[in-house]
């Protein structure tokens, strides 16, 4: 529910619906109109918040569009300047032809969790665990560590996800530089091999450059689920 920034970390008795709401704000208010002329803000901050209940979801922006009242074109200078500062993750399907993961549908995260947690009205910590968006919050947390790790060491992220036309998904897939590691994630603290399947079939079709996998979940137990997947700790990231 807090989320990452320094500040409400460093200052655990700050209101931090209140930090959220402010930040967001002052987001609205100066960095956006700073890069792109946005007309309407009370729009832009809907449109906000519609990409918030779709996070971790296949994004249409056409429906988004549609939904808000707004051009295509419009929905995707909005993502951009999202994603040009550092507020979403725009996640795009891994395929071998990379002209391929450039036009097909992507997804979309937020960043931070306390941000999309602000965002979807979600103000009570057993409710967000466990409620619709518990996996969407899950795999935004895991997504956040795994691309500020790999920053900080220094590294362009390469990430993905993999889908295949049966509805088969790995969450992410992180691209080491021609080796692919397939990483699930999942709300259950008790991992058992069935959670590793997309893994295994993951490999299964990518034999040649496809690493060993992970689970990840909330849980506290680090065990193999299988010869080629390991279940991880979420505080093991």
């Amino acid at each position: 529910m807090k989320g990452g920034y320094p500040e409400l970390i460093a200052q655990p008795g700050r209101d931090r619906h209140l930090w959220h709401s402010s930040y967001v704000q002052t987001y609205l208010e100066r960095d956006v109109c700073s890069l792109r002329q946005v007309g309407d803000l009370s729009q832009f901050q809907s449109f906000l918040r519609v990409l918030a209940v779709r996070s971790a979801q296949l994004l249409n922006l056409t429906d988004v569009a549609r939904d808000l009242g707004v051009a295509v074109n419009t929905a995707k200078a909005w993502l951009s300047v999202l994603e040009a500062t550092f507020q979403v993750i725009v996640l795009r399907p891994y395929f071998a032809n990379v002209g391929k993961r450039l036009v097909k549908t992507p997804k979309v995260y937020f960043m931070d969790v306390g941000t999309l947690c602000y965002l979807t009205g979600l103000k009570d910590p057993e409710h967000a665990a466990s409620g619709p968006m518990g996996g969407a919050i899950m795999e935004t947390a895991v997504l956040s560590e795994i691309i500020k790790t790999l920053v900080h060491r220094g590294f362009e992220p390469q990430v993905y996800f993999w889908r295949t036309m049966a509805g088969t998904e790995v969450d992410i897939i992180v691209d080491t530089g021609g080796q692919l590691v397939p990483i699930e994630v999942k709300l259950s603290a008790t991992p058992h091999p069935a959670m590793a399947a997309g893994i295994r079939m993951f490999q299964k079709d990518l034999e040649d450059k496809s690493l060993p996998g992970y689970v990840v979940h909330p849980g506290d137990l680090t065990l193999p689920l299988g010869p080629s997947a390991t279940a991880l700790p979420f505080a093991n990231l």
